[in-house]
């Protein structure tokens, strides 16, 4: 709470300031209201005309066409602010650049890609396309380890760290003062006396509560290097894009990733919402390379006056694997660039899927293409399922997430909420042979507007671990029946009104 008075001290004044350039602009234009009315409803039928011919999903539409058509002026102005990939167009301006000097630094994967065609074209294809879209390749797989909670990754990051000698990097949505990150500062601190290259960023905005400018400063006097992604001062355009990834790089040799951000709920120190179940991931190999790039890429766009160099992200010699275990395809979602990776992947798991498909999600707010997706998988016979939480960390998200069920029941869907607690672990498991961990939640935020890092794995042992936990979580969970969703009147069409608004949420 002591933070955020803080910020606030800082950033109301600012939100003031332009609250009364905006009504400074109404008042001397008042004596033109009538003229200024019809400028603005031609204005709000030209921003719906552009809404409707973009490829946006149809909910979010309706979403804007309601807001812009209700407030010509102030819904314009909030859909230039928070509504259209134009709003990261600053963020996408300062990576490229970078992005352009890194080119050329991760392999190429056609022959990867085609070892998997002889095993599954269908997969290859939609695994091509990531690579495609994203930049970023397939791998051979080899070294992987699952963690089915937080605090069993958080022992493996200490050990890791303590065994740092040239850099580590680590990028997370949260930050929090406690034993998970308080344990961690202790071991950075000695390993950059002993000359370890130590990097952190964080979001701004994500860790507005639990992290702030006298954290960073601490930090510096340790000699750990640390800044905030996208800082959050005023009303920008790219206020609504936030850096939802979790990474930690260790001398290019090891990476871990997955839903776990740094705060003690996340290791079961602290239980707000009953048992927090996270889960994650550590590769080493090749496939660190991506997550190097990735911290790399975000770094010096954001932090050009203190950069790394691009020779790091090969700088370590990775070993051929050892055996036999697969393929990695680690990317990362760019929301202000073509279409949304993870929710086309998504789609597409859905459609390949013959069996069986599982997915975790803490939230379930779907746009129009993957909920159809998970409705036509359940219709056509595949065993679908979802894991969400028990314990809800947001009631109104938790009642929005909710009113999607019915539909998905129908169809043959099948969910269950966990009961000891809150699910945040974001991953689905498909046939056996396909899987996907990683940072993003099935909702509009993570879909949509969040930079987001996901690693889909095939024909690894991975997907065996990630389906046993989730066939151990089946067992400790509700199972929700079509009575469960029974609503009155008032009831649905509160549900109708909240849906509307899912995608702000």
């Amino acid at each position: 709470m002591k933070k955020i008075l803080g910020r606030l001290l800082i950033v109301i004044p600012i939100l003031c300031l332009q609250i009364f350039w905006f009504g400074l602009i109404f008042y001397l234009f008042r004596d033109l209201s009538e003229l200024l009315m019809v400028i603005l409803q031609v204005l709000s039928v030209l921003f719906s005309l552009y809404i409707i011919s973009n490829r946006e999903e149809g909910t979010y539409k309706i979403l804007w066409l309601i807001v812009i058509m209700c407030l010509p002026f102030l819904g314009a102005f909030l859909y230039l602010i928070v509504g259209n990939k134009g709003t990261g167009r600053r963020l996408k301006k300062k990576m490229k650049p970078v992005t352009e000097d890194l080119k050329g630094t991760l392999p190429e994967n056609s022959d990867l890609i085609k070892e998997i065609s002889e095993k599954d074209k269908r997969i290859a294809q939609s695994l091509n396309r990531i690579t495609e879209t994203t930049g970023f390749p397939v791998y051979a797989c080899d070294d992987v380890k699952y963690y089915p909670f937080g605090e069993d990754m958080f022992a493996d990051m200490c050990k890791e760290l303590e065994k740092a000698e040239k850099y580590v990097f680590i990028e997370y949505f949260i930050i929090q003062s406690g034993k998970f990150w308080d344990t961690m500062v202790d071991i950075l601190e000695k390993r950059a006396a002993k000359g370890v290259d130590v990097r952190v960023m964080y979001d701004d905005l994500g860790s507005i509560a639990t992290y702030s400018r006298s954290d960073v400063l601490e930090l510096e006097k340790k000699g750990i290097k640390c800044i905030p992604f996208n800082p959050f001062f005023s009303l920008q355009t790219q206020l609504n894009n936030r850096d939802h990834r979790k990474i930690m790089v260790i001398d290019g040799r090891v990476a871990f990733s997955g839903g776990v951000n740094i705060a003690d709920e996340y290791i079961n120190e602290t239980h707000p919402f009953g048992r927090w179940k996270d889960i994650g991931f550590r590769i080493k190999g090749e496939g660190v390379k991506s997550y190097a790039y990735m911290f790399i890429e975000f770094w010096n766009s954001f932090n050009p006056a203190v950069p790394i160099s691009k020779e790091v992200i090969n700088q370590s010699s990775y070993a051929k694997p050892e055996k036999y275990n697969g393929y990695i395809l680690p990317y990362y979602d760019n929301p202000v660039e073509g279409d949304p990776t993870s929710n086309v992947y998504f789609t597409e798991v859905l459609s390949l899927a013959t069996d069986y498909v599982y997915f975790y999600t803490p939230y379930l707010m779907l746009g129009d293409t993957l909920y159809d997706a998970f409705i036509r998988a359940a219709e056509r016979g595949v065993d679908v399922r979802l894991i969400l939480p028990g314990v809800p960390d947001k009631k109104l998200v938790y009642r929005i997430s909710r009113s999607y069920y019915r539909p998905l029941l129908e169809a043959g869907v099948k969910i269950y909420e966990y009961s000891p607690g809150f699910v945040h672990a974001k991953a689905f498991v498909a046939d056996d042979v396909l899987c996907g961990i990683g940072t993003v939640n099935l909702d509009y935020r993570s879909l949509f507007l969040h930079y987001e890092c996901f690693a889909t794995f095939y024909d690894s042992s991975v997907a065996a671990d990630l389906k046993n936990d989730m066939k151990a979580c089946f067992e400790e969970s509700r199972f929700v029946e079509h009575r469960d969703t029974d609503r009155r009147f008032l009831g649905a069409f509160l549900d109708g009104v909240l849906r509307i608004f899912a995608p702000l949420m």
